[in-house]
This record gives structure tokens, sequence and C-alpha cells, in this order.
């Protein structure tokens, strides 16, 4: 026996390759676990870390829609069954649910909740939608309004969004869910490229470009069938025009204009939807300075079309506050990274009060410059960045390191460098008589930024130091509360500058609906 265990212990110690055996066993261990994991009823993190008390991947509707009840009782819905709808959040939701009530573990962990995303597209009830489908579009635009103007106050505990940046919070989530619930935008194919269909993605006029490049990507609001659109989108690029037919020198922009407006008297003869409504469900992007200006030879594309325009100078009566949108003017460099260098210091790492650099052109610049260049060491303000300031410093840095960042017109009255401000977490003061702040329908810019009349430029520093550092603080927060909206993403996300400029365009649109037509 004694020979025989001897003989046993020689071979595996000296036959037997124990490594390949251990790592032969270490394979088929780890293949074990994960198959045991992926038989789990619930994903292994829900089994180890606490349930929110907050989130369920079952949403009554009454949580996100209070919809009035003679208007639902008027649609045939009642309050009771919307009330005891549940909400599937997705089709992937949907087959877990499915597999959870089929598995008998469930019943020892029933009271966890499934982690939700941050941003949960909520879907109508089954009827409520089949009422819509059988209403014109106008007519669930009126559904719709009517619902948006009775919402409820909101509370201000949404992680998403910062009640006072907006206006109105109650009245912007609810229409916001009325858009992604609802909103079809068709998009006319005749144009040839690229002054139409070919985005200009870099440089100060890069918002169109992005909107056409995003808008014609989207598969939500995005649709094939023009009867079903409650908007029609007139795809050209006023930059891409401007470097196609504009005849440098020649300060003519008439060619570009009759270009733009034989295109919609085509589209006009070869479909009905332009001279049904006289072009007012149709809108435009156009972030050029010229983008009001081409606009001038059709006065129906003039008048009535929704303009998101960078120029929106009221005093010139082409923009039209209430119904024209401020478009912001976003400067991108590299289109591959959108976000690159946004972030700021700060507010001890700020020890300039107010900063601008930037060329003399228009009125309002070398009254800043007269009064301000060299002045002052706390107003480092410049014309072009001198080679002294930027060995120091870069303009982005300039930026980042002040308290104030001076956004004074240019020839127009828009300025990319608002937008740059944000980006770079400074607020923003805005010198610029007759302009309406980009998107400002639903942004409350008292909340972020300073607005200096062009007359009391003598009186800047002034202005700044009789703000309290208290309230100069807030607004600091502000700015960087509110930067999530005023960024270009390659893949939109909920709330940022694709979705705010679509959600002010859809509710001009609403605006003209009138709420009798429901009845």
């Amino acid at each position: 026996m004694t020979k025989l265990l001897r003989t046993i212990l020689i071979f595996l110690i000296f036959k037997i390759d124990w490594r390949k055996l251990f790592l032969v066993s270490s394979i088929l261990t780890i293949g074990s676990v994960l198959i045991l994991i992926s038989s789990l009823p619930y994903p292994l993190t829900e089994w180890i870390s606490q349930p929110h008390p907050a989130i369920s991947s079952y949403l009554p509707l009454n949580t996100a829609v209070h919809l009035g009840k003679s208007h639902l009782l008027a649609a045939g819905v009642h309050l009771e069954t919307i009330r005891d709808t549940p909400i599937m959040v997705s089709k992937g939701e949907q087959k877990t649910s499915r597999r959870r009530k089929g598995s008998s573990r469930v019943k020892s962990i029933n009271m966890v909740s499934p982690p939700a995303p941050q941003h949960i597209v909520k879907k109508l009830p089954n009827h409520i939608q089949k009422h819509l489908s059988s209403l014109t579009p106008d007519k669930a635009l009126a559904f719709a309004k009517r619902d948006i103007e009775n919402a409820s106050v909101t509370s201000d505990d949404d992680p998403e969004l910062y009640a006072p940046l907006f206006r109105n919070i109650s009245t912007f989530k609810r229409s916001y869910e009325w858009m992604e619930w609802m909103l079809k935008v068709y998009i006319y194919e005749e144009g040839r490229k690229p002054i139409f269909h070919t985005p200009h993605r870099t440089g100060i006029y890069a918002s169109e470009g992005w909107f056409l490049m995003l808008m014609e990507e989207n598969r939500q609001f995005v649709t094939k069938d023009p009867e079903k659109a409650h908007l029609f989108y007139l795809p050209y690029s006023a930059r891409q025009l401007q470097m196609e037919l504009y005849v440098p020198n020649s300060h003519n922009l008439k060619p570009l204009a009759i270009f733009l407006r034989d295109y919609v008297n085509m589209l006009a003869a070869k479909y009905p939807f332009w001279n049904r409504t006289h072009g007012s469900d149709h809108f435009l992007v156009a972030c050029h300075d010229w983008g009001p200006y081409i606009l001038k030879e059709h006065e129906e594309l003039q008048k009535n079309t929704i303009k998101a325009l960078c120029n929106a100078d009221v005093s010139e009566k082409i923009f039209m506050a209430g119904k024209d949108i401020s478009l912001p003017e976003t400067t991108i460099r590299q289109p591959r990274r959108p976000q690159r260098n946004v972030g700021g210091n700060r507010v001890s790492q700020r020890p300039i009060l107010a900063f601008f650099a930037g060329h003399r052109h228009g009125r309002v610049r070398p009254t800043l410059l007269k009064y301000w260049s060299d002045k002052d060491d706390d107003m480092r303000i410049y014309g072009p960045l001198p080679n002294r300031a930027s060995r120091v410093m870069s303009y982005p840095q300039h930026m980042k390191s002040s308290k104030y960042c001076i956004c004074p017109m240019g020839f127009e009255v828009n300025s990319p460098r608002i937008v740059e401000a944000i980006y770079y977490e400074c607020v923003p003061v805005i010198i610029a008589d007759n302009f309406v702040p980009p998107l400002s329908e639903v942004l409350n810019w008292d909340a972020f930024s300073v607005t200096v009349a062009e007359k009391d430029i003598p009186k800047l520093k002034e202005i700044l130091l009789t703000i309290p550092l208290r309230k100069y603080l807030i607004m600091q927060t502000n700015v960087k509360r509110v930067q999530k909206h005023f960024l270009w993403n390659l893949q939109p996300v909920p709330y940022d500058l694709f979705h705010m400029i679509l959600h002010s365009i859809w509710l001009s649109r609403l605006n003209q609906i009138q709420v009798a037509q429901s009845s």
C-alpha cells in the first residue's frame, strides 16, 4: 500500500503539467460563474446595490402628463384609465419585465427596482395615441397646446433641469414632453448640393450646419410622409449659399435672394404644403449674418416662415420676436470634438474683472475700445489680442480667467462670444441694443448674464462692480448649469442645443394654433 501511494505521489509531482491544469480549472470556474450570473432574474449590480426609491420602470402617465379633465373627456379618455396605465420605456425593458414575471426567484426581491436611464421618454397610452392619430396635424397640435397651457406647477427637484434658468419650467417641461411624443418634421429632398443638404460644421456659423446634419440624421422627429408633418424644413445653408453664389467685393446679395426665391417657388408649384399655409408651418435655420437679408425677394418666406437666425435684430423688421427664434452662434473648430476646451476656472482663479478681444468693426466696439482699451488693469479690453497678452495667456485662457466676458455686437447684433463665454463659464455681458438673446422664449437670461445698454459703455466698470458678490456667484453657477443647453453632441442627448433649437421652433408652431380647433 505504501509503495502504491509513493507511485501515485511521484506521478502527480513529475508527470502532470500543473500550469496547464490550473489554467483549465480557472477557465471552467469563470465560465460557470458567468453562466450563473446570466441566469439571474436581475443584473448583478441590483443584487448588491440599494434600490433608489424614486426609480421605477413603470410610471403612471399622470406623473408626467396632467391633461385637463374636460379635454380628456372630449377625446373619449378617462382619467382613471390614464392613472392606471403603466408606461414601458423601451422594448428591452419590456422583455426584461416579462422575464422577471416568469421567474420564481423574483418573489424574494420584488421590492427592488432596476436603475433607470437619466432621461426617460415615456410613451402615451395606446388609446391617446390612437385618438391623436385620428386628428389632423393642426388639431393634434391644438390638443397638445391645451394641455401645455394647463400644465400644473412642477417641483424644482428635476435633476436634468434647473428651474431658475427658465421663464416657466412647468410650461417648458410639458411642451418638451409633447414635442418628444408627437412632433414630426418633413425635410424637402429637393435642392442641389452643397447649398442644400451639405452642412458647414466649422467656424462661427457652424450652428446652421450642425442643426442641418443632426436633423437629416434624425429618426425620431423626421417623417417621410408630408401629410403627417407638423413642420416642414427648408434644408439649406446660408453659409454655403454665400460661398457658392456671392461675388467677392460686389456687395450684392440679390443673386442669393433670387436663388432662394426660385427654390421656394419650385416647392410651392410641386407640393400643396407651402400654399396651404403660405409658409407659416415651414422653417429655416441660418446663422450667417446675411441670413435675414437673403429672404427679401420672397414676401411669404420673409414674413410667414419660422426663422431661426443668429442675426436676431428686431429693429430691421425681418426677425419677429415671439415668432422667430434667436439661434445661438457657436464657434466650432474641431467637428469631431465639438466640446473641446469646454469648462473654466473656479471663481477664486478668475483675477480679471472683465475681458474682451476682437476687431473694431460695427458701431459698438470702437466706443468700447475708446473708453476701456489700456485704461484699467481690471478691464482687459483689447482690439485683436496683442502679443504681449497672448504670450501670457491664450484667448480661451483669458475668458476662463475672467469674471465677466464682454460680448459686444459686431457688424450685426449677434456675437459668438456669448456662447463662448458660457462654454468657458464666464458670465456674459451683452452689449447690443435691439438684440434678442438666444432661445429667450424659454431661457431666463437675467439668471446667468448681464445686459448693458450701448449708451452705458462709459459706466461699464461701475455697473459690474455694483453687482453684489453673492449675485455674481449665483450667475456664475447658473452659467455652468445652462452650459448643457448650448452644447452640440455628435449623437444628440435630451435638452442639448439640437433639442433646444428644435423645441423653440416647435413652440413657435404651437403659438400659431388656435385651441378652439380641438373642439
